[in-house]
């Protein structure tokens, strides 16, 4: 075992332990850093500021830049398997919100590159137990997991919709009216049954504005549809985990039922619960 492996695992306590004291504070520490560089990167954006603070901007991103370079480099080195984290999604996220400045450094003609310096916001997902909101963040990945293929099926009425829509008004409307090409049409419907309504396309005959009309409406009914999908979902898992969580015996009082497999007083009039040791033994564990 090498010498250094206990130090190693005492970094990884740190830097990966987030139910410790001192995984916490890091964690604290990080996720200041995090908003400050995002904050730097946006306002660096805007020219007014750009124009006044850009070389504080500069100087501060280089620290941030430092910072998360020098986190990286340490989480691949206490870890077992740095290869694996260097690959997965968390490992991608950090190496790509550093690589843009030191790019910069060497080819200038890259600085359109630098505002993926934004994606260290996405960095915050991985700090939430701080906020008690890791349980919430699992349960929500859980329900688009349970749901994709039911989405998918929804997503893809919804592309069918819209190249059906496009097509039609290209044919109806045509060049004239704005809609030069099948693309350009499709945008249209997007745009169209989605509600959102930009205006820079509109149809310039009656049968445009009508099949237009059409569109709206299918766009108001299928907006509901992946709102319905999720919550009913959602009522079928917190429903699961009622059930889980309960078990039928009788209160010895008032004979109420459906209490909680570590309730102690009814939930009806108050009184001793005595759960019989088989039904303990049958506690189902929750989904």
């Amino acid at each position: 075992m090498s010498e250094s492996r206990p130090i190693r695992d005492a970094v990884e306590t740190v830097i990966f332990g987030t139910e410790t004291r001192g995984g916490n504070l890091f964690d604290v520490a990080l996720l200041i850093i995090i908003l400050a560089s995002v904050t730097v990167v946006m306002l660096d954006s805007m020219d007014v500021y750009h124009a006044v603070y850009g070389d504080l901007f500069r100087a501060l991103e280089i620290g941030f830049t430092l910072v998360f370079t020098v986190e990286y480099l340490v989480r691949l080195w206490c870890l077992r398997n740095p290869m694996a984290y260097a690959i997965s999604f968390w490992g991608v996220i950090d190496l790509l919100a550093i690589l843009p400045t030191f790019l910069t450094l060497f080819v200038p003609e890259a600085s359109s590159l630098i505002v993926i310096r934004v994606l260290r916001v996405l960095r915050v997902f991985r700090i939430l137990h701080l906020f008690e909101l890791h349980e919430e963040y699992i349960e929500i990945i859980g329900l688009m997991r349970a749901t994709a293929r039911s989405i998918m099926v929804f997503f893809s009425i919804v592309i069918v919709t819209v190249v059906v829509f496009g097509c039609l008004l290209y044919v109806i409307d045509g060049p004239e009216h704005g809609f030069v090409s099948i693309p350009m049409s499709i945008y249209w419907a997007v745009v169209t049954i989605t509600t959102v309504g930009y205006g820079d396309v509109v149809p310039g005959t009656p049968m445009g504005r009508f099949v237009a009309s059409i569109g709206i409406l299918i766009g108001y009914s299928i907006l509901a549809v992946p709102t319905a999908i999720v919550t009913s979902k959602l009522w079928e898992r917190l429903g699961s985990r009622r059930a889980a969580q309960t078990l039928a015996w009788n209160c010895p009082v008032c004979a109420g039922v459906d209490h909680a497999t570590d309730a102690q007083h009814c939930k009806h009039c108050g009184a001793d619960l005595e759960v019989p040791d088989e039904l303990r033994e049958q506690k189902p564990q929750l989904p």
